[in-house]
């Protein structure tokens, strides 16, 4: 449970970062979004699901 806890809050550190230092690229990646069909969106989501899933591996394999 504490891992859980532990990846929000990271996932929410990075997020506002975003928000606090480039609010104009946040309007541009979302722009960017809103140009890509459903389709490319959901195949860009499953990319990023892979390559967190990739990091949780090693960061586990390297004993983190």
């Amino acid at each position: 449970m504490l891992w859980i806890l532990w990846g929000i809050g990271l996932v929410l550190v990075v997020e506002g970062l975003a928000y606090a230092l480039a609010p104009s690229l946040v309007e541009q990646a979302l722009a960017a979004l809103r140009r890509l069909t459903p389709e490319q969106r959901r195949y860009v989501g499953l990319l990023a699901c892979a390559a967190g899933l990739a990091l949780l591996w090693l960061a586990r394999a390297l004993g983190f």
